[in-house]
């Protein structure tokens, strides 16, 4: 693959549905709670998103449309690096877009991870995309996969964060899809995805990656729908796992927060692990 970086070491919310684990701390030797939100770059408040996520209490947060000095509709603040310190996270954030900015600092918009967890390494890796930044863009490698391992209770814990393409036509998703499969063959590691992919459940171009990883929420009830927040039609948010997890519980708690809600999972570690 190319272009690879790798870089070492007052909001009340209807969130009942995902009671927190006690203390605050990663919730046992083998035990996990995770969740993807696209948090549509704070909706303009980012002390509520920064109150949403506190009260989800996860050890490993996956989030799309993060703005870092990007643009005056997040009032050009490193959220990345915010929302890390309001929560008392490890923060790591890969852009998809770097622009030239003011005094010297760049613009981007890209995805984050947000961890209790020891950050044992990470890269910035590359999916075909169409830039949104160019009118007369054709499909090329850009970076914003966020690709990170991390230590849970001695265990390497693979992450990936992903956001892929929007648009009606499947063609680049497919090709995203088919370039997520190549960099998941490249460990046997525990492995997590997370992502805004954009396509439901039985979209074509998702299956090649939902028969390679298992989708956490067919292990819960409910139709798991988390667009758009206000009143979902589309399930479109997902967390999914290689065979070295157990799902205990998954949920979409009814946050407003986005234009999306969060996906929640609570997992647990099992087997051996390489």
């Amino acid at each position: 693959m190319t272009d690879r970086r790798w870089l070492s070491l007052g909001v009340a919310l209807a969130v009942a549905a995902c009671a927190p684990h006690p203390g605050g701390a990663p919730a046992g030797p083998a035990a996990l709670r995770v969740a993807t939100y696209n948090i549509e770059y704070g909706g303009g408040d980012l002390e509520r998103t920064a109150a949403a996520l506190r009260a989800l209490d996860v050890d490993v947060a996956a989030l799309q449309e993060v703005d870092v000095h990007w643009a005056a509709r997040s009032a050009f603040v490193d959220q990345a690096t915010t929302l890390g310190e309001r929560l008392g996270m490890r923060v790591r954030f890969a852009p998809i877009y770097t622009l030239p900015g003011a005094d010297s600092v760049p613009r981007e918009f890209g995805v984050a991870l947000l961890t209790r967890y020891a950050i044992v390494r990470w890269r910035n890796d590359s999916l075909t995309r169409l830039s949104t930044q160019d009118a007369n863009a054709a499909p090329t490698r850009m970076p914003g996969l966020l690709d990170a391992t991390l230590d849970v209770r001695g265990t390497p814990v693979r992450v990936l964060v992903t956001h892929l393409d929007y648009r009606a036509d499947p063609r680049v998703r497919a090709a995203q899809v088919a370039e997520l499969l190549a960099v998941l063959d490249e460990s046997r590691a525990p492995t997590l995805l997370f992502g805004d992919l954009n396509a439901p459940p039985d979209a074509p171009e998702l299956r090649p990656l939902l028969g390679r990883l298992r989708d956490a929420w067919p292990d819960s009830a409910g139709t798991g729908l988390t667009y758009p927040a206000d009143s979902p039609t589309k399930r479109i948010d997902y967390v999914l796992l290689s065979p070295h997890f157990r799902v205990r519980s998954a949920t979409v708690p009814a946050v407003r927060a986005s234009d999306h809600r969060p996906v929640v999972v609570d997992l647990r570690l099992v087997g051996e692990h390489p």
